[in-house]
């Protein structure tokens, strides 16, 4: 009886594999199972008496708040042709060099994970944008798909990600949980722009490892990325595509860093600066408008439901005994925090095959989050690494979501082969990146502390 959780835990994933809405199959599973425990005796149900109260914390949870500004914000910038416009300009600037086209796919990727913090809408924007264009410079199918696959998984990581907030919240109840359990009771805190902040260092070395491998694999293969014949671009051009979307990027982020705005103040801020700014442009109308506001219910709807299932689900596997079981197994593990930090990530490497982002949040960093964090686990490197994580899943053939969001959207002459070939140098950096983080935390931790 003492496995009752982890088979609660398989059976959510079994049918999540078998295609069940989310939120439902979280809470209707949870459900069933405690159903049968308070029938046999084994479930005290009391444990959902704590639910109410659970969904009225989410409710006035300020953080929170955040989540629909910042995907309003890029749902605003997705339809206002500013990532366009950004691309033509870039790809002037910089398609007359061997493999430029593909590194001003990386540049304005990055500016549109700022943006819009959502793999989905990265990966399908630019793979309709660029993808045709580089196919027609001659670009090589594998290395033009692995490179907007790639670019498209930068919303993971690079702040403000949609990612990042969600992780935050979960990672502070889970850091004070830890602390509480230790009989700490003037708990740290650990917030949503501690990890934007922790991300910045990762987020870039990231993005300067893209265009390293671009920049030898044009000198290695130049026929795989030929140089295009790019109109000439004056330097007052680049400033007016290029300056809009980086002074709104720098407002959001600057006034975290500056300690002048929440991330929810800022995703307020980073809203409202979207929309002038897209009416500036002459780009947004009434009907644009309510595309993107339908989009950003549409998403955050989805978001709050889950997030619900998902506190259903966490209360009956604790009343199963699930964290105790969790905890005892990390304590037996060997190699300590870090043997335990190692499997979790394998886990949620696996898991990230089969769920979104969102679903491992809020099921599995709360379950393994506060008994790592109380072995001692950093909680900013904690998060940053679970962020890249889940970036590298999603980018690994043959079920990442990238591939799929990606393959969507790209003619029937570009094989799915090519696109999985195109992705496995990316891995490798990003597998990289995770392995120098591992042992160099202080990239994430080193900014948020100076920034203190």
């Amino acid at each position: 009886m003492e496995y009752i959780s982890i088979y609660l835990f398989l059976t959510v994933c079994l049918l999540l594999m078998l295609g069940y809405p989310v939120a439902f199959t979280l809470a209707g599973t949870a459900l069933a199972f405690a159903a049968g425990g308070i029938l046999t005796g084994v479930f005290d149900a009391d444990f959902l008496s704590a639910l109410p109260g659970r969904i009225f914390g989410t409710i006035n949870n300020i953080t929170l708040i955040a989540v629909p500004l910042f995907i309003l914000m890029g749902t605003i910038l997705e339809r206002s042709r500013v990532a366009e416009e950004l691309l033509q300009c870039m790809a002037r600037l910089f398609g007359g060099l061997r493999g430029g086209l593909a590194i001003s796919v990386v540049v304005v990727g990055m500016f549109l994970a700022a943006s819009t913090g959502i793999v989905g809408a990265t990966v399908v924007t630019m793979g309709l944008l660029s993808l045709p264009s580089m196919l027609k410079n001659g670009y090589s199918p594998a290395a033009a798909t692995g490179t907007i696959c790639a670019t498209g998984t930068l919303g993971q990581i690079i702040p403000p990600s949609i990612a990042l907030v969600l992780l935050g919240d979960i990672l502070s109840t889970a850091y004070q949980q830890a602390q509480l359990n230790m009989n700490i009771y003037n708990p740290k805190t650990v917030s949503v722009g501690d990890l934007f902040i922790g991300a910045l260092i990762p987020g870039l070395a990231l993005v300067a490892l893209y265009i390293l491998y671009l920049l030898l694999l044009a000198r290695m293969r130049p026929e795989s990325t030929p140089a295009s014949e790019a109109e000439p671009i004056r330097i007052g051009e680049v400033v007016r595509g290029l300056m809009p979307p980086l002074a709104l990027i720098v407002l959001v982020l600057g006034s975290i860093l500056a300690g002048a705005a929440t991330p929810t103040e800022a995703s307020g801020i980073g809203a409202m600066g979207a929309l002038l700014l897209a009416l500036a442009k002459r780009q947004m109308n009434l009907p644009r408008l309510k595309e993107a506001l339908t989009a950003t219910l549409e998403t955050t709807c989805m978001v709050f439901l889950i997030l619900i299932g998902a506190a259903v689900f966490s209360l009956v596997f604790r009343g199963f005994g699930g964290e105790e079981l969790i905890h005892g197994l990390f304590e037996g593990m060997p190699g300590g925090a870090m043997g335990a930090t190692l499997v979790v990530m394998v886990v949620i490497f696996l898991l990230g095959f089969i769920l979104d982002f969102i679903e491992i949040t809020f099921v599995v960093v709360p379950i393994v989050g506060p008994i790592l964090l109380a072995m001692g686990v950093d909680p900013i490197w904690l998060g940053i690494m679970i962020a890249l994580n889940l970036q590298t899943s999603f980018l690994t053939p043959p079920f990442g979501f990238a591939l799929f969001y990606l393959r969507g959207v790209a003619p029937a002459s570009v094989p799915t082969g090519a696109i999985y070939r195109g992705v496995i140098p990316f891995i490798i950096l990003q597998l990289l990146l995770i392995g120098a983080l591992w042992f160099m935390p202080g990239m994430a931790t080193w900014l948020p502390e100076a920034v203190k």
